[in-house]
């Protein structure tokens, strides 16, 4: 069995050992493109028009051959969706297309084109699209530390892991400590379309361990502080840039610790978060330390990427200390 396979069974594991759900059966995962069933060849985001408007469609793999379609006035999320229109509709495999019924809301996907027609007869036509952030790739400027290049794991504390893909798993802390830094890293979240909520593709980078931005596949879902991008518990992104699962994503992280005197905390920590080369937090304070973060003190602290039982994966991490 190869490592990756190996981390996937553990991970997973892990998720479904604690209180009733170690009674449950564990939930599929799938890690790659070539390996995942027919839902998968549906799921994604579609551009297009409604009428004569421009707007796009998140189709969301809900497990079993079912779906979730969001479609969103104006276009994709940070490409153009007025942030309140949305219009969801239920729909389902039938042979070698994806049906969607709802409303007078009529909609098929075959061959990458979503057609059909609104309740009042408008036409809807749109093709399949594969957004990349504008970052990813993105290169360690000079002065930056490299955290991981998929050759080592020299800058993290024993424990850490690399499949056999030369990805880092989830479950892994920075050796060194960090104050103020440009945090660069890229992420791929694992499909997982019968899962749910938390349960659904879930990690998070803890700055120096006590601040966590939430990872999590809340694809095509409205943001709240629990989903990906959120300052977890506290503030949801301003727009929710999750890609479909399996889709290499970004966050570029510029944080500021909290400044104390005498002991004394006196300015919260900062952060601005570019989630998809797209704002969700700009300059916004932390209050106080995120869920299971450690408590707030003047002492530096690492970089670590949570393990909460799923199978995330990690590459191209870097750092550039203030």
């Amino acid at each position: 069995m190869s490592m990756l396979k190996v981390l996937a069974a553990v991970l997973v594991g892990a998720a479904s050992a604690h209180g009733a759900a170690a009674t449950r059966p564990a939930a599929k995962v799938w890690l790659k493109e070539d390996d995942a069933p027919a839902d998968y060849r549906y799921q994604g985001e579609y551009e297009g028009t409604v009428g004569r408007q421009k707007w796009g469609a998140q189709v969301v793999a809900l497990g079993d051959g079912r779906f979730k379609a969001v479609l969103l006035a104006g276009g994709l999320p940070g490409a153009g969706h007025d942030g309140k229109t949305r219009r969801e509709i239920p729909g389902q495999l039938a042979g070698a297309k994806a049906v969607f019924d709802a409303e007078g809301w009529t909609l098929n996907i075959a061959d990458g084109k979503l057609a059909g027609k609104t309740d009042a007869g408008e036409e809807i036509a749109m093709n399949r699209v594969v957004r990349t952030s504008p970052t990813l790739g993105a290169k360690p400027p000079p002065g930056a530390i490299v955290l991981f290049d998929g050759t080592n794991l020299n800058e993290w504390k024993p424990g850490a892991k690399m499949d056999d893909r030369g990805l880092l798993a989830v479950g892994a802390f920075t050796k060194q400590d960090f104050t103020d830094f440009t945090l660069h890293l890229e992420f791929i979240l694992p499909f997982m379309p019968a899962s749910g909520s938390q349960g659904r593709a879930n990690s998070g980078v803890y700055i120096q361990n006590r601040y966590e931005i939430q990872i999590l596949d809340s694809f095509g879902l409205v943001p709240s502080s629990g989903d990906c991008g959120a300052i977890y518990r506290q503030v949801a992104p301003a727009v929710n840039m999750c890609l479909p699962p399996l889709q290499w994503q970004t966050y570029d992280i510029d944080f500021t610790a909290p400044r104390w005197q005498d002991g004394r905390k006196i300015a919260n920590a900062r952060v601005t978060v570019r989630h998809n080369g797209v704002v969700i937090h700009d300059n916004r304070e932390i209050a106080t330390k995120t869920g299971a973060g450690k408590p707030e003190a003047p002492e530096p602290g690492p970089i670590q990427l949570q393990n909460h039982g799923n199978p995330v994966f990690f590459r191209n991490v870097w750092i550039v200390p203030k």
